[in-house]
């Protein structure tokens, strides 16, 4: 099976998804989960993906290698990561262009980085660490921008693609994050997109935004509690019009839905992949 459109999985879903195998055969359905909730030696979260790791494909998205920090990638870490990554065989591994460790202190959530020669030098010592030792091409993800830094030394797409020319890795083109970002800070969101190479592009990920509590519309948090909107689904269609299908994923991480509401986003995703409804290039 090709994977196409798959989903977040979240054990609310755990008994749904085990009982829609035929489903997801047909319509390419793959679950998305982060290593980091998984990196323990047994019990009920262990099971349970392994069930439905029987009969659909996964995907690992990492979220706490810290890729993009000035400290190695911690090596228990990447060996508990790699376990994973032995035992369920997804058929893609991902992190994000951000950092979240340091001196021994973890930061929950994904920090940006200086587009600089010094980063780019740390961050490809780092993937090239994190890739060896975890035995695959990690795809590498553009992160939500919320404010205007100063300038930085690199355009984002070409630090991204410096960054894949240097260590082999790919990319995870988040759309949502493009969309927040050209919202908050002013860019081109179709020339950012338009910009990347599609041979480099392994993965594409679809999420919801809410406006700030105080700034409304002007300002974008990539919540991950909506649905993708329709902004979203234009420059994704746009893309994929370009580039060709992609495995998709549909993000969503709080007030999650039933399943089959998560079922109909992923169906319109499978859509847009078959050709139907797709923008002109």
């Amino acid at each position: 099976m090709e994977p196409a459109a798959g989903l977040g999985l979240k054990p609310l879903h755990y008994a749904a998804a085990l009982a829609c195998p035929a489903v997801g055969e047909q319509a390419g359905l793959w679950f998305e989960v982060h290593p980091e909730n998984y990196m323990v030696e047994g019990g009920p979260r262990l099971a349970w993906l392994a069930a439905i790791r029987e009969h659909l494909p996964l995907s690992l998205h990492g979220v706490g290698l810290s890729l993009a920090g000035d400290e190695r990638p911690d090596a228990l870490h990447l060996k508990r990561f790699r376990a994973l990554i032995d035992r369920f065989e997804p058929f893609v591994v991902s992190e994000h262009l951000a950092w979240s460790r340091r001196g021994g202190v973890y930061h929950p959530d994904l920090l940006p980085v200086p587009r600089t020669d010094e980063t780019l030098d740390l961050m490809a010592r780092n993937l090239d660490i994190a890739q060896q030792a975890l035995g695959r091409r990690l795809l590498i993800e553009n992160p939500t921008h919320y404010l205007r830094t100063l300038p930085h030394a690199w355009g984002e797409v070409d630090f991204l693609v410096e960054l894949a020319r240097r260590t082999g890795c790919g990319l995870l083109v988040d759309v949502n994050n493009v969309h927040a970002g050209a919202v908050n800070t002013g860019f081109d969101p179709v020339a950012w997109l338009d910009r990347v190479p599609g041979e480099l592009v392994g993965e594409v990920h679809l999420a919801g935004t809410r406006p700030d509590p105080e700034l409304g519309e002007t300002l974008l948090i990539d919540s991950h509690d909506t649905p993708v909107n329709e902004a979203v689904w234009d420059l994704y269609a746009r893309l994929i019009a370009r580039i060709g299908p992609r495995p998709t994923l549909i993000e969503r991480d709080g007030d999650v839905p039933a399943f089959e509401v998560m079922l109909a986003e992923q169906a319109r995703a499978a859509r847009v992949l078959a050709g139907e409804g797709r923008m002109a290039a």
